[in-house]
């Protein structure tokens, strides 16, 4: 039987990039994202290209109760899971601490802290009694340093990397793997989301270099789910090479 990935926030950027990869080396898919129309559409494109077994599930990874909904109604042989990427995550806003938008901080904490934790829940629990699996966090170079404006946004990255090192600890005994990746400017949607559908404000960000894209971290992804068993990746920071830091970048 073919291994299985399950992939969070599977309709765009990383997401749907390591869908891509995944399916090409072979492995059945269960993805998980909000858009019902997006997941079809993926699914079918996987499927013609790479002749993937796909299936997918509607769920918003700030809601347990779809998560947990959702992941219920996988059968048995879908519970299986070789390796889950949690890549669901957005950044929302650029404000001083002093003028934050609450409803963004509460969006920010919800998808990239207690989604990931929801879903990780339920799925560490299946590989835990499975007696193998390996978690694969979608972290960032705001989860190694804290820029000016990014405070809650650093702060839920922090998390994801303090989180990916209390899982690795955790769940050791059962034999699952942690890996965290931690991408530098990579671009994908996450600067419109950002920046709320502003396109002008968005494209600014990558202006004048070269960023990473969702493939450069898919590549990273399948580089650390294919070592052998006895091999973990614990911690992969990737920038772009016109990127020294979080906020040093060389533009031309």
């Amino acid at each position: 039987m073919p291994k299985i990935a399950l992939i969070t926030g599977a309709t765009s950027g990383i997401g749907e990039a390591c869908a891509h990869q995944f399916a090409k080396e072979g492995y059945r898919l269960i993805l998980l994202a909000r858009r019902e129309e997006r997941l079809e559409q993926i699914a079918g494109n996987l499927a013609d290209k790479y002749a993937a077994h796909v299936i997918y599930r509607v769920a918003d990874v700030r809601n347990k109760l779809q998560v947990e909904a959702a992941l219920d109604s996988l059968d048995a042989e879908d519970r299986m899971v070789d390796v889950l990427v949690n890549n669901a995550g957005l950044s929302q806003g650029l404000d001083p601490i002093d003028r934050g938008n609450t409803d963004d901080w509460e969006n920010m904490i919800d998808t990239n802290v207690k989604g990931l934790l929801y879903v990780s829940r339920i799925v560490s629990a299946w590989m835990a009694e499975n007696k193998r699996g390996h978690i694969i966090n979608i972290g960032s170079i705001a989860g190694k340093e804290v820029y000016p404006n990014g405070n809650v946004y650093c702060a839920t990255k922090h998390a994801v990397d303090a989180l990916s090192k209390g899982m690795r600890i955790d769940l050791l005994p059962h034999g699952i793997r942690v890996t965290v990746i931690q991408p530098g400017m990579v671009e994908t949607e996450f600067s419109i989301v950002r920046f709320k559908g502003d396109e002008e404000k968005a494209k600014k960000v990558y202006e004048g270099l070269e960023p990473l894209l969702a493939d450069d971290i898919a590549d990273a992804v399948w580089y650390a789910a294919s070592r052998p068993a006895h091999v973990n990746i614990n911690d992969l920071l990737i920038m772009p090479a016109a990127q020294a830091t979080a906020t040093i970048v060389n533009r031309k």
